[in-house]
């Protein structure tokens, strides 16, 4: 039996909290290989998730603590849909091939998240090129830009 604990979600948010990108994982699948991906990822306020896509697969969110904002975009960055796991919303899934991004609001939490693998790495042509790079000039401007961006908002700018 496998299980995430009250306890393992504590000690997970710590050790994201301790981290230099502000987030942890911890998976259930046994390898990187398997075809079903299934993890917890604990993510502090401030750690930053580019715009991206996953052409493969589906992605599968619900939080087990916390609150994160979810966004998708079209091809120009423009927001298309917008929900809060955890407040709003208990469970989302994201189209393979569409552009999304997260905000962690809240200290403590936690996202559990679901795709088809093999686990593959996000490559630079699924990274949106209307987004600044992790620890790039504009990233945490474009944090701030997610908290208050609304469906029909347009695409922000590096």
């Amino acid at each position: 039996m496998k299980q995430i604990t009250f306890s393992d979600l504590k000690e997970q948010s710590e050790q994201a909290a301790n981290s230099p990108r502000l987030r942890a994982n911890r998976n259930l699948h046994p390898e990187l290989s398997d075809p079903v991906q299934r993890l917890a990822i604990a993510m502090e306020p401030g750690t930053y998730v580019r715009p991206h896509r996953h052409p493969h697969t589906f992605e599968l969110l619900t939080s087990l603590s916390g609150r994160f904002l979810v966004l998708h975009f079209d091809d120009n960055g423009n927001v298309t849909q917008r929900a809060v796991l955890g407040e709003d919303c208990k469970v989302l899934e994201t189209d393979a091939g569409t552009w999304h991004a997260v905000l962690s609001m809240d200290k403590g939490g936690v996202i559990f998240e679901v795709k088809q693998g093999a686990y593959q790495p996000v490559a630079e042509q699924d990274m949106a090129p209307w987004a600044p790079a992790e620890n790039a000039p504009g990233a945490a401007e474009l944090m701030k830009w997610y908290a208050v961006a609304q469906v029909g908002d347009g695409g922000f700018s590096l």
